[in-house]
């Protein structure tokens, strides 16, 4: 398969792979310490509320799953040659939603998962509200993982640069990023009424 730029996306050369995705690494490395200030800078509010502590990690894993979910798919429809980014493209609009009922179950299954296990060590939340917080934050970066997953997977297309090679690290990370950020900011929002 050539790429737009001329460059073959069906070899595999460790030294464009390393060339490409090394720099690309280290921003995203920068990038998810950003995370890490978000969830420190949180830590009264996890202390207060210590279930939603045990939401975060799902959270924050499966936003980005549901990107490189998303991801995948689209880098193999680009090496099929079977797509273009075209709104009218049926199928895309059925993979989108697809990963938006995907996270529809997925985090409703976390807030209830969360609320049984709140009912087991005495966390005070009640499932409405881990609901809400959980939905909320959840829907949100699903909305992001399919920006990234698109964007990522077009730009490197675009670029010449093999899909595989770039689209997960670069959603993933992007996705932990406002995964956290998100996840506390709706969490402080709606524990604040």
């Amino acid at each position: 398969m050539v790429a737009p730029g001329g460059g073959s996306l069906g070899t595999w050369d460790w030294k464009r792979i390393v060339g490409n995705m090394f720099p690309l690494l280290v921003a995203l490395s920068i990038i998810v310490l950003w995370a890490g200030l978000t969830l420190e800078g949180a830590e009264e509010l996890l202390e207060e509320y210590a279930i939603l502590a045990v939401m975060v990690p799902t959270m924050v894993d499966m936003g980005g799953n549901l990107g490189a979910i998303l991801s995948a798919r689209l880098s193999t429809r680009f090496h099929l040659g079977t797509t273009e980014i075209d709104p009218s493209d049926r199928e895309l609009w059925a993979n989108v939603a697809a990963i938006l009922a995907l996270a529809v179950t997925i985090f409703t299954a976390l807030a209830t998962g969360a609320w049984l296990l709140g009912q087991f060590i005495g966390a005070t939340l009640a499932l409405s509200t881990l609901l809400v917080i959980s939905l909320v934050s959840g829907l949100s970066v699903a909305v992001i993982a399919i920006v990234f997953s698109f964007g990522a997977t077009y730009v490197s297309y675009r670029l010449g640069i093999d899909p595989d090679d770039t689209t997960i690290p670069i959603v993933t990370n992007v996705v932990d990023v406002f995964g956290m950020v998100i996840f506390i900011g709706v969490s402080g929002l709606v524990l604040s009424f």
